[in-house]
């Protein structure tokens, strides 16, 4: 398998150095060469098998030629173990919960994090752990995160030999179960960073810094960012896994996505053009509507960014947009390259209508206000007793309204556990104890270990300087 450049002027490249690289040199994102395509049959006889395995179908031809199969095996087995030794806590890994009228909620917060993030992120630790001891080299994991990614990021790497981790995270603008899930994973090759500025911010020092890795000392940056493919390719895993629950491959489903960078649903979409039959992916978003009003009217542009209940949304710029952008102008490098350079020059852009309307035959989307989110949580919650957190609530809402056909099952990602967002459930009015899962219990009572550091490159480039290789490489 190869992997290209949405800008088209990058080389190209394995899976193996794919992982390692992230951004491509021209700036652009790596994509398949060519997509993996399954039969009906094929995917209608994976059934009955355990998520690991099914991981293993759908992910084998992305790693083909960089990972041997017994080994690739072998990580997946590890990444998706359930139990009390386990990596996740539910022994479906990703239960279906019925709402009503055929709508489901599919649960991706039973891992260590309590966040959809740990099926992408504890696969991408195992990865870089094999890849790095296999190339004796050791790197500098640097990433931003809007409230989960971080915490995830971290669990999955922390246990990996040759990687320091450094997390940018906007300075009081993340929850506070959010941030302690992160600063209070203590190691020596653990660095947490709260930026004084927005997700955007921090996500715009990181690709800076990618783009000029100069200010590193004989080492190389790795993104964890969901720019990073693998973290994408582990991702379309579940739309089968839920699908093939729901009577996939014989009938079609739709899903609901609470996306902000456009990653999670970007997968769906990928798991579509594999093979798998899905009528409808919607677009679920809070106030902070970039995706929204491009799904929805054909522009793509920044404005100011707003704090919101549902704070891992709260991005300006959806980065993995890019991708969709890249299939929907015939994969054509140099068109998306003028498309960035506008975009960051004018601050916006539409595509031509036929374009456009190409998106639409798949995408719908909807804006959630935070007191709408709030009523679809007391909502959920009084007539079924399921307590959704404020984005899987944005999903049930977006799907409500969205909903182009009754007789397809509607899947809405339940993206994280209500816990995590208590502002949210006690702002829904919702009379409920939230308490930690018992490996987090003593979470209030940690150590705390984290640097508050102006918004400025300068300064967390110097940081990452002075704190990163610390281990000697193998």
């Amino acid at each position: 398998m190869r992997y290209i450049s949405t800008r088209g002027q990058a080389p190209a490249l394995n899976f193996e150095d794919v992982l390692l690289t992230g951004l491509a040199s021209d700036g652009g994102l790596y994509v398949p060469e060519n997509l993996p395509r399954f039969t009906l049959e094929e995917i209608a006889s994976w059934a009955d098998l355990p998520y690991h395995e099914l991981a293993f179908r759908v992910m084998r031809p992305f790693v083909a030629g960089s990972i041997a199969d017994a080994d690739f095996r072998r990580i997946l087995e590890e990444t998706y173990s359930v139990g009390e030794k386990g990596v996740f806590a539910h022994e479906a890994v990703a239960p279906l919960r019925p709402l009503k009228g055929n709508e489901w909620v599919l649960e991706l917060f039973h891992g260590p994090t309590l966040a959809f993030k740990d099926f992408a992120l504890q696969l991408l630790g195992r990865l870089l752990d094999h890849v790095l001891e296999k190339r004796g080299e050791r790197v500098v994991i640097l990433g931003a995160t809007s409230g989960d990614t971080g915490s995830a990021a971290i669990e999955g790497c922390r246990r990996c030999a040759n990687v320091d981790i450094f997390i940018l995270h906007p300075h009081q603008r993340v929850s506070e179960v959010q941030r302690r899930q992160m600063t209070t994973i203590l190691g020596d090759n653990i660095h947490n960073i709260a930026v004084e500025g927005n997700f955007d911010d921090c996500q715009e020092m990181v690709k800076a810094s990618f783009a000029d890795q100069g200010f590193l000392k004989g080492t190389r940056l790795v993104a964890v960012n969901s720019i990073n493919w693998a973290r994408i390719m582990a991702q379309i895993v579940y739309y089968f896994h839920a699908a093939l629950q729901l009577g996939a491959p014989a009938r079609s489903i739709a899903f609901s996505v609470p996306t902000g960078n456009f990653g999670d649903i970007f997968a769906g979409y990928l798991a579509r053009n594999m093979g798998l039959p899905i009528s409808q992916l919607i677009v679920a978003t809070n106030r902070n509507d970039i995706l929204h009003r491009f799904m929805s009217g054909n522009r793509y542009a920044k404005e100011t960014l707003h704090p919101t209940l549902s704070p891992s949304m709260d991005i300006m710029v959806s980065s993995n947009f890019e991708r969709l952008l890249f299939d929907l102008h015939g994969r054509n490098g140099a068109a998306i390259a003028a498309l960035m350079d506008s975009f960051r020059q004018g601050g916006g852009f539409s595509v031509e209508d036929e374009r456009w309307s190409e998106a639409r035959k798949l995408f719908d989307s909807l804006a959630v206000s935070d007191a709408e989110t709030c009523s679809t949580i007391a909502e959920v919650f009084d007539a079924c007793g399921e307590l959704l957190d404020p984005h899987t609530a944005i999903g049930v809402r977006a799907a409500r309204e969205c909903r182009r056909s009754l007789s397809s099952p509607m899947v809405t990602l339940g993206t994280a556990h209500p816990v995590k967002f208590p502002d949210a459930v006690r702002e829904a009015g919702v009379a409920r104890a939230l308490e930690l899962p018992a490996h987090l219990a003593d979470l209030f009572q940690r150590e705390e270990r984290c640097t508050v550091l102006p918004n400025q490159l300068q300064a967390i480039q110097a940081f990452v300087g002075q704190h990163g290789n610390r281990g000697k490489p193998l």
